[in-house]
């Protein structure tokens, strides 16, 4: 007798492409959706909520723990009242099969390869299929053989690098459906956190990626917290996506949002500072590409990043000391093609700097900062965003009517 299928529950699919959830991350307006449908929908050019269609004032994208560990749960009560046993037996032995050539010391590097490799297209069909990737810690277990062999200095060094290529590949896989406490294995370990270090310092760019990855991952869990605290005082890796960012413009996207990440913790933000990852970013929004909905994604959140490093006082010399610090944030206040994302943290960035410094709001208005801003006035723009725009136009006049009254 053929079993019958399981009934998804509405909650559980995505309002998009009405299938399962496999990574649920809900928008600013409240609504879930499977990560891969919504990014898509956004590199498209969309910029409202697909349900709702409201206009989203913020394009970033949370991860639905709790809607993950209820599909988890979901799918773990029905393979208990049967649903299929022979079919997730026979992947078990499989799976097992595949954690026993990747523990194995006797296992050569191509082995391991081929095993990760089956490992991601497994992970594919999660979490409606082979959850039993999730139960037997694959997560770990890769992510603590990518450390291990991020010193490898053997004669094989080449074929080293693809392996933890394929190794960090196939843990973002897992990452969404893994407990995000695994990561504190850097905090608990000191060799791991320093091997977490020279991976990004030597490694390929496709590593220094994932790692970003992982760092972002970090930065989204509270049981995380000490061990982002220790990262954003790491000065290795602060100089590297510094560097990163002011060098690499392509796939930058993912190095500032490990900046961001890094920044969103108060007591990083000075050490970040430090290290000139202002003038690196104002430097990169300064070069970034002027088209395409998604290339602009990274010059947005470089200019959230900059908003938020400005509380540090040595970050608003930076903005004044750069030869396009303040242009470039005036260039951010309104931009057409982004619908205006990125507008607020601009004009915010600028009231802090023209506040303090009479030289940055003369730079600003010769930067053609009150026609960005009237502009941004007649868009459709949050309130919000317009409130704060008549702030700084009251701050820039009361600047014109003082040069007025000393003329007299």
């Amino acid at each position: 007798m053929k079993e019958p299928e399981m009934a998804i529950p509405p909650l559980f699919r995505c309002p998009i492409s009405l299938d399962l959830f496999k990574d649920p991350v809900t928008l600013c307006t409240g609504q879930t959706y499977d990560r891969s449908s919504i990014e898509k929908w956004l590199s498209c050019g969309n910029s409202t909520c697909p349900v709702t269609m409201q206009k989203l004032n913020d394009s970033s994208i949370v991860p639905n723990h709790t809607l993950r560990h209820l599909i988890h749960q979901w799918l773990q009560l029905n393979c208990r009242n049967g649903y299929d046993l022979h079919y997730f037996q026979t992947v078990d032995d499989s799976i097992v099969g595949l954690k026993h050539n990747l523990q194995s010391k006797e296992s050569t590097l191509d082995t391991k390869v081929q095993a990760l490799e089956k490992v991601v297209a497994l992970s594919e069909d999660l979490p409606l299929e082979n959850s039993f990737l999730i139960q037997l810690d694959f997560f770990q277990l890769i992510l603590e053989l990518a450390l291990e062999n991020a010193v490898d200095q053997s004669s094989n060094f080449q074929e080293s690098l693809i392996f933890l290529e394929k190794a960090l590949v196939c843990a973002l896989k897992l990452l969404p459906f893994s407990d995000l406490g695994t990561l504190n294995m850097l905090k608990e370990d000191e060799s791991k956190f320093t091997n977490f270090l020279i991976l990004f310092k030597k490694g390929t760019f496709i590593i220094k990626k994932s790692l970003c990855h992982l760092i972002v991952a970090i930065s989204s869990s509270l049981q995380s917290k000490e061990l982002l605290a220790m990262l954003g005082k790491s000065k290795i890796l602060i100089q590297e996506l510094v560097h990163l960012i002011e060098n690499k413009l392509d796939g930058s996207e993912e190095t500032i949002r490990a900046l961001s990440a890094l920044s969103s913790l108060e007591q990083n933000r000075e050490f970040i500072v430090k290290e000139n990852a202002v003038k690196a970013l104002i430097t990169y929004i300064v070069s970034a590409p002027k088209c395409q909905y998604r290339s602009l994604l990274a010059p947005i959140l470089a200019m959230k990043t900059i908003e938020t490093l400005l509380v540090v006082e040595n970050a608003k010399e930076d903005v004044l000391k750069h030869p396009n610090g303040v242009s470039a944030i005036v260039k951010m206040v309104f931009r057409v093609s982004s619908d205006n994302e990125g507008s607020e943290s601009a004009v915010n960035s600028l009231i802090i700097v023209c506040h303090d410094f009479m030289h940055a709001r003369e730079e600003a208005i010769y930067s053609g900062v009150l026609t960005q801003l009237l502009l941004l006035l007649q868009s459709q723009c949050s309130e919000r965003t317009k409130n704060k725009a008549r702030m700084l136009l009251k701050l820039l006049r009361s600047m014109c009517t003082g040069d007025q009254k000393q003329s007299l």
